[in-house]
């Protein structure tokens, strides 16, 4: 399965801004944006053009980062929202959030996506009864999605309960704590998705 290997943090760098790659590392002192708030490499300090098309590249390449997708699965999204009716660039976004590694991430029971990625690849979660180990797997309205019996006491779980509350929990979503169970009540809309992009850019990139 192909996937991104390199530093994440050069990611953030990169886009000028966090994108909550790491964890807990992103909220700390240590986090290299806090250092270095420029891009890597030799001509990070330059001033490149801001030309309309870097507008749209860098504003699609920042929700790809996001959701950690890669190019080619990207694009498959945007072709899928095309489809559907409503504004495309709420509906790419839908899409995205409805992924399986993202509804784990958003209910607090991985600090990261590339955490709830792993957990979902090892096995760990069930949805409606049945184990799930594709981390782009996307949720139904009234799907409910379970932590596996064996794995409830791994520490990641472990630390999720504990800490159940902490983070705030988008309203599609409903978590139980003591079940480390998902309802999923809706799919989510523009208005619930928080996810710092500019998606109408994204649809004018590829409209190009």
């Amino acid at each position: 399965m192909a996937r991104y290997t390199g530093a994440d943090c050069k990611l953030c760098r990169r886009e000028k801004m966090k994108l909550f790659l790491k964890g807990s590392k992103c909220e700390g002192p240590k986090c290299p944006i806090e250092i270095r708030p420029y891009p890597p490499g030799e001509h990070g300090r330059g001033r490149p053009k801001e030309t309309e098309y870097l507008l749209q590249l860098r504003e699609k390449q920042k929700a790809r980062r996001i959701y950690g997708v890669l190019e080619r699965q990207f694009r498959n999204y945007y072709v899928e929202a095309n489809k559907t009716t409503g504004k495309t660039g709420e509906a790419l976004l839908t899409l995205l959030e409805r992924r399986l590694d993202n509804v784990v991430y958003r209910a607090g029971f991985a600090k990261s996506r590339d955490m709830a990625r792993q957990l979902v690849r090892h096995g760990h979660f069930m949805v409606n009864g049945r184990k799930v180990t594709i981390p782009s797997f996307l949720v139904k309205e009234n799907d409910i999605i379970d932590v596996r019996q064996k794995s409830l006491e791994m520490t990641p779980f472990v630390v999720a309960r504990a800490e159940a509350g902490e983070r705030q929990v988008p309203a599609w979503l409903e978590i139980i704590p003591d079940k480390m169970r998902i309802l999923v009540h809706a799919l989510p809309v523009r208005q619930q998705i928080d996810t710092p992009v500019q998606e109408q850019l994204i649809v004018e990139l590829y409209s190009r």
